[in-house]
């Protein structure tokens, strides 16, 4: 996307918001089915960008049913385009994953959800990067878990992206060996300001939401966070082109993204932990560490989901979800680790 898209065009009022169950599951349109609304076609400047959850005033005011049309920047601040460029000399400390936003939702208050409806993220730059940095992955020595032995080099990888095959390309170090990646474009980071005047930084994850690097934040799904602060303060960024289970190097295929969202308020109905939904499937991000206790977290949250949906017994459902929910690791490198279950839905009995 162009950096020119010129001045907002938000209408003076949007689609009103929807009124939940406290505790009742809440079914939502899918992006593509959502109604019309104002639009907001908004590029922040770099001097724009921010780089916590909380603390950042807002940049735009958007009402319910808003359609966003913006692009977020990478994860390096932009500042790492090729494997000679290393980040620990590239980057000022503490820009890691700036974000586009805080958006202030009018009408969003404590106790209410926003419902981000994913409708495109797809690559806006030719290239992506990747790195290697002392002290951070999931198989070496880290400032929590010290070991003895060096630490292995700070290494970065150009990403050549092909958008025609839908690939991207690069090599080895020593240039003996490339490889291509399906491109799975996804947002690393959508989170709103944290409860109680906290302030984080974008490289953590928790229950607003952030540095999740939960790859079904991608288009045609919906993200579900509960509000903590009066309007929200919604913020997004961290764009991965492709990223394996696990993120065990610490970073993904990361590159800019051309995004387009629909924000949506939901009044009186909280959303404990995040929650992701389409069509299919209806999904929690757990938040913790030991990873025990971000999957418990997940677990605990579809137990919920299923006795609602169903009506079936705290007991029934945990049987439930033990038989039919699947969970895949998100990501063990950041400050906290993330943990994705998932059901498909047309498996979840009728209520009765």
């Amino acid at each position: 996307m162009a950096r020119d898209l010129g001045a907002s065009d938000v209408g003076a009022s949007g689609v009103a918001a929807r009124t939940g169950t406290p505790g009742a599951p809440v079914p939502r349109p899918l992006p593509g089915a959502a109604v019309d609304g104002p639009v907001l076609r908004w590029v922040p400047t770099h001097e724009e960008l921010v780089y916590t959850f909380g603390g950042a005033a807002p940049r735009q005011r958007i009402v319910s049913g808003t359609r966003i049309v913006t692009w977020t920047e990478d994860c390096f601040d932009g500042a790492v385009k090729t494997a000679a460029d290393l980040p620990s000399q590239k980057m000022p400390a503490g820009h890691d994953n700036p974000q586009t936003g805080p958006f202030f939702v009018e009408g969003a208050e404590p106790g209410d959800t926003v419902a981000v409806h994913l409708v495109k993220v797809e690559p806006a730059r030719p290239y992506a990067v990747s790195s290697f940095g002392p002290g951070f992955g999931a198989i070496v020595g880290t400032d929590r878990t010290a070991m003895l032995g060096a630490d292995l080099p700070e290494t970065t990888w150009r990403y050549d992206v092909d958008a025609t095959r839908r690939v991207a390309r690069t090599t080895s170090a020593d240039g003996a060996h490339a490889w291509e990646v399906p491109l799975s474009p996804f947002l690393g980071c959508l989170g709103v300001a944290p409860s109680m005047g906290e302030v984080r930084s974008t490289i953590v994850p928790g229950n607003f939401g952030g540095n999740m690097d939960c790859p079904e934040v991608r288009a045609g799904n919906t993200v579900f966070l509960s509000v903590n602060v009066p309007g929200a303060l919604l913020s997004f960024g961290d764009g991965h082109y492709a990223m394996g289970e696990g993120e065990i190097m610490g970073a993904a295929i990361e590159g800019a993204m051309n995004v387009e969202v629909v924000v949506e308020l939901i009044k009186k109905v909280a959303t404990p932990i995040p929650r992701i939904e389409n069509a299919d499937e209806v999904m929690f991000v757990g938040t913790g560490r030991p990873l025990e206790d971000a999957a418990r977290v997940a677990f605990k949250a579809m137990v919920g989901w299923v006795r609602g949906a169903s009506g079936m017994s705290d007991l029934d459902a945990y049987q439930f979800v033990s038989q039919f929910a699947k969970a895949p690791i998100i990501q063990l490198v950041d400050p906290e680790y993330t943990v994705l279950v998932k059901i498909d839905k047309k498996r979840v009995p009728a209520r009765r």
